[in-house]
């Protein structure tokens, strides 16, 4: 019972400070949910959610600073504790894709389309991961449905022009 309200008195005084910051607007703080019997759960899944979002972080560092294996480590943490994270799929398929691991890619690739459907972003990647493994007929397929969504997008751009070359 002290935690909790130790908990909600840092919400409440990190809060206010970053309440006019437009990646971080909460709501009011509902006394009542944080001494409710529901705590545990309602703390858990915040404690998933932030755990996530680390991981994700870490893994986009990663990605960036072109450690692909330390990438994929974190977004595959990011994905064990979200499952039903798009992005972390998608990071992870693009790390395993660098790494030349093309049948964890695929799989990743099938797990973010599950939960997106064939969005520009997950047809572009994917149309890349072709390109690199030398399928072009497929990569093409991708790559031209990903600019039909997207026609001014200019990785899908970049990636078609590879493609020709």
């Amino acid at each position: 019972m002290f935690n909790a309200f130790r908990r909600a008195s840092f919400i409440v005084l990190l809060a206010g400070p970053l309440a006019g910051c437009g990646s971080f607007a909460p709501g009011p703080l509902d006394l009542a949910a944080v001494h409710s019997d529901a705590e545990p759960a309602l703390q858990a899944t915040s404690d998933k959610n932030a755990a996530t979002s680390e991981q994700l972080a870490k893994a986009k560092a990663h990605f960036a600073a072109r450690n692909f294996g330390l990438a994929a480590d974190a977004y595959r943490g990011a994905v064990e504790a979200r499952p039903d994270n798009a992005e972390g799929w998608l990071g992870l398929a693009a790390a395993y894709d660098e790494l030349g691991r093309f049948d964890l890619a695929d799989r990743a690739y099938g797990r973010a389309l599950k939960l997106t459907g064939p969005t520009s972003q997950l047809l572009n990647n994917r149309g890349y991961s072709r390109l690199l493994r030398g399928d072009y007929a497929a990569a093409r397929r991708d790559l031209l449905a990903a600019r039909a969504k997207d026609p001014e997008n200019q990785q899908i751009a970049r990636n078609i022009r590879l493609l020709r070359r």
